[in-house]
């Protein structure tokens, strides 16, 4: 359902702009905000959805414990500094909520094999955004660099352990990102869709008080994958 409100934003989006198309996509195109991104510093924001995965590595060849991945959203705030006339450093703080369901094989009953790992956090990436030249009103760009990411759900402070169905990771992790995305440019704002991969550096898992524990014994590591699409305004 999600991804087809994804699709519906889009077709929305843009057939207003072929609406107004001498203002994107003809031939001669009259030039929207010209001179807005040669500011020094332009702030904006973003909405957008996630997806979160997790790689996982393991100690000892065996059953692969199951990831399901769901939907998450995300909203937050752009801070843009002009380095120079092709180099932005963005600083893009904003919340992601989602959820993973890890299932583990070899139990019989439910309650154990099934862990809900719900995460709320709070995002903190600093980017390098390179842009080609402009053409008419778009301008295609590249996004990289580090981030670090406070998870406000990771049960780090909890005595209770997966013996009594507590999945704990660490509070703290750092992330390498990088992606693509475009700037339309209308009349009044620039609208600037892209999509961002990104990959945990950290080990994030808390192991358990029982080191032979059926659901951390075998992980050598725990690392967050993830898919951000934004939308952003300016």
């Amino acid at each position: 359902m999600k991804k087809i409100i994804v699709l519906l934003f889009f077709a929305f989006i843009l057939k207003g702009y072929a609406q107004k198309s001498k203002n994107i996509f003809s031939r001669d195109p009259i030039i929207n905000l010209e001179n807005f991104q040669k500011k020094r510093m332009y702030y904006g924001f973003y909405l957008g959805f996630n997806s979160y995965d997790f790689k996982i590595d393991y100690k000892t060849v065996g059953p692969d414990i199951l990831v399901k991945k769901t939907t998450g959203f995300n909203v937050g705030i752009v801070a843009d500094l002009k380095l120079q006339e092709y180099v932005d450093l963005r600083f893009e703080p904003g919340l992601y909520y989602t959820k993973r369901d890890l299932y583990y094989p070899n139990f019989t009953n439910s309650g154990d094999a099934l862990r809900e790992v719900n995460s709320t956090y709070i995002h903190f990436p600093l980017l390098v955004k390179l842009s080609s030249l402009r053409t008419g009103n778009i301008r295609p760009y590249l996004l990289g660099g580090v981030s670090a990411t406070l998870n406000l759900s990771s049960n780090s402070k909890l005595i209770d352990d997966n013996l009594q169905q507590r999945f704990r990771v660490k509070p703290w992790t750092t992330n390498y990102e990088i992606g693509f995305g475009i700037d339309l440019f209308s009349e009044y704002f620039i609208f600037s869709p892209s999509i961002r991969g990104v990959f945990g550096m950290n080990d994030e898992l808390i192991r358990d008080k029982d080191p032979n524990s059926p659901w951390t014994s075998n992980i050598e590591s725990l690392k967050t994958r993830a898919v951000f699409i934004n939308f952003t305004f300016h």
